[in-house]
């Protein structure tokens, strides 16, 4: 069962597992099924499989780098992205004419229709030695039979073109951030059976970010800001008969949110997808969704840990000690079994880190 392994021996049998899945995992689909797919632009039938590079599909006009996308290809974001090693995002989605998205509730996902494509695109600004833009990769789930499947593309050195490679790699990038400071990683592109690991409901491809909640807000685009749900609506790619969403996930780095909802909103993107009914953390007790962090005993406070990582550690979160604190103990760590979330990132996240022992430092009275 998996509450008889340490996390120590967990983390080590996922990562074990993926390696052993580089082997024998399946490129979507295995068997491309019969029924063929609705086309995308140069001809993609997501029932045949991936294109073999990023400009095929031809989402984007002009230079590949600019992606500048088509008319029927939406820019989007969200309020509170995963943390990714201090890489910057950028999100298209397409749907095939006349389908469109259906609310699944402001808290889940948005029930895409078949065919339907995600992309994200990974990228650094000022990368030495050149000081330009240097896009490292583009991730992309599709959606068929009812089921999402992941492509990924990395992106060559003269930036003009990306090609499909599921088997994961390592690059390394050195850059100054938006506050002058030089940094340097060496950067996880992931492999497939990575991408499943924390992209996964029941057993069941999922993406993460596009909830109502995480998208209810405006978006610069080209003619003007507007909301993004109400734009989805009008391109078409969102059934206009929702519901407005209750409760706007707020986002964790506005300094005039009260702190225990920043950490509320920083843990729902970035460990709730795992802290999940279903998913790979299930059989731990927080449940990290913003919905279910009302009740504080979801967060882990005052919970004691079923396993002592580290020493001195009390609980998950020990109300006034973020030194006894689980929580900031794993997202302090950059070690591979000790680590959170596990995959995603190698870097501590220095200002997620730093609110997170801020409210725990706040938090009051101490755990009995």
């Amino acid at each position: 069962m998996p509450n008889s392994f340490s996390p120590k021996v967990r983390a080590l049998l996922l990562i074990f597992g993926v390696v052993l899945a580089f082997v024998g995992c399946r490129r979507d689909p295995v068997d491309p099924p019969a029924t063929p797919g609705p086309p995308s632009a140069n001809g993609f039938d997501p029932a045949q499989g991936p294109l073999p590079t990023l400009s095929a599909y031809g989402y984007f006009t002009g230079a590949l780098k600019d992606l500048q996308a088509r008319p029927d290809v939406l820019p989007y974001d969200v309020i509170n992205p995963l943390f990714s090693d201090y890489a910057k995002k950028l999100r298209h989605v397409w749907m095939p004419a006349g389908t469109h998205a259906t609310w699944n509730g402001e808290d889940r996902v948005l029930d895409f229709p078949n065919g339907a494509v995600l992309l994200k695109t990974f990228y650094y600004d000022q990368v030495q030695p050149s000081m330009q833009r240097r896009i490292v990769e583009t991730r992309m789930m599709y959606r068929w039979e009812d089921e999402w499947h992941f492509a990924n593309y990395v992106w060559n050195s003269a930036q003009d073109e990306a090609f499909l490679d599921l088997d994961g790699s390592f690059t390394a990038i050195a850059w100054t951030d938006d506050q002058g400071t030089q940094r340097q990683v060496d950067y996880r592109i992931p492999a497939g059976p990575e991408c499943r690991a924390c992209h996964r409901t029941d057993n069941q491809p999922m993406p993460i970010g596009p909830k109502p909640r995480n998208m209810d807000h405006s978006y610069a685009y080209p003619e003007g800001s507007q909301g993004q749900l109400q734009r989805w609506v009008q391109q078409g790619y969102l059934d206009p008969a929702h519901p407005p969403v209750a409760e706007v996930l707020p986002d964790w780095k506005d300094a005039n949110v009260s702190l225990g909802d920043r950490v509320r909103a920083y843990v729902d993107i970035n460990c709730g997808h795992c802290h999940a009914q279903g998913s790979y953390c299930d059989y731990r007790p927080m449940r990290f969704a913003w919905h279910e962090t009302a009740d504080p005993v979801n967060l882990g406070l005052c919970v004691a840990p079923h396993d002592q990582i580290a020493p001195g550690v009390s609980h998950i979160v020990a109300a006034g000690r973020p030194d006894r604190s689980m929580m900031a103990h794993r997202v302090a760590s950059t070690a591979v079994d000790v680590r959170m979330p596990l995959l995603g990132r190698t870097l501590v996240h220095e200002e997620g880190l730093q609110l997170i022992e801020t409210w725990i430092a706040s938090l009051d009275p101490p755990c009995p």
